[in-house]
């Protein structure tokens, strides 16, 4: 794709600021829009609108809303509007200024409880939310839907599984286990507190995952949907159990009621066999490098105090 004037929403979040990375490496002209950066509320569809009028993008990846699972169910209001209602602006806004291509990013958690047998997943795999979250999600996907159906707005369609990487924040399970690792060497204690670690995730490095999102934004067909994956379901037991082999001290896991979840999905799997047809792309980073770079990430992260 020759360079284009791209436009990312949730810039500065965990995938915002790898993306924009991204793109910039790749010669595109890159504008980020952000509550922590613009005070830009995502829900407020005149100043969402009066933004992208403003910068008048090529491309626009929407990142933005809220993405705490576990938080969904104490704000399931909160998440919705800023899934659901915040996408609705976003592609409003897009279709009035004549945007060429909208990557809308939703998540794996619209297919819910399934049961091995189903597995991989694939994007006509039943949609089963199961969080509130979930349910935001779910919304959002069929509004970018709808936008092409409806308005012919060019919207690239995403349910990204896990990730993972460097500046993750330590809301999610692989980052927090890291996050205590990496303060247990710095201030002392034997005991690493853990949630469920029986769940089983497709997970896939941050940076492999950006890479999806502009290859789509390329080639990827407008109104049709797109897994991110890596096609390996890994125990959460195996994230930690690599975590604690890579501690500078002895480290034992320890569960913490306060940790589990109100409904902990057993296992998800998906194929990239869409995403891959329509851009060639693969995953390329191995797992073990993802934990040791997220790892090192805590470490410089909490020596900085």
């Amino acid at each position: 794709m020759s360079a284009t004037k791209a436009l990312v929403t949730g810039s500065t979040g965990f995938v915002g600021r790898h993306l924009v990375a991204h793109l910039t490496a790749m010669g595109d002209h890159v504008t980020g829009i952000d509550r922590a950066i613009d005070g830009l509320d995502i829900t407020d569809a005149a100043a969402v609108g009066a933004a992208i009028a403003d910068i008048a993008p090529n491309v626009i990846y929407h990142l933005a809303g809220w993405a705490d699972v576990g938080g969904s169910w104490k704000a399931p209001v909160e998440a919705f509007r800023a899934n659901a209602e915040g996408t609705l602006n976003v592609l409003s806004a897009a279709t009035d200024c004549g945007v060429e291509r909208v990557v809308a990013v939703s998540s794996a958690d619209v297919y819910g409880i399934v049961d091995p047998s189903e597995l991989p997943l694939t994007e006509d795999s039943p949609l089963r939310p199961a969080s509130p979250y979930a349910a935001s999600k779910v919304a959002a996907d069929y509004l970018g839907l709808q936008a092409w159906l409806g308005r012919g707005l060019p919207v690239l369609r995403v349910r990204a599984f896990n990730h993972l990487g460097p500046g993750q924040t330590d809301k999610f399970v692989a980052p927090a286990l890291a996050s205590r690792v990496a303060r247990a060497e710095l201030e002392g204690g034997e005991v690493l507190k853990v949630g469920d670690l029986s769940a089983r995730r497709d997970f896939t490095d941050v940076r492999d995952v950006v890479r999806a999102y502009r290859l789509l934004a390329e080639k990827g067909e407008p109104g049709q949907v797109y897994n991110v994956c890596s096609e390996v379901d890994l125990a959460v037991s195996d994230l930690a159990d690599q975590l604690v082999a890579q501690a500078r001290v002895p480290l034992r896991l320890e569960v913490d009621p306060d940790l589990l979840r109100p409904v902990e999905l057993p296992v998800l799997r998906g194929s990239h066999q869409r995403l891959t047809d329509a851009t060639g792309w693969e995953p390329e980073i191995p797992i073990s490098q993802t934990l040791t770079d997220l790892l090192e990430d805590w470490r410089a992260r909490l020596a900085q105090g």
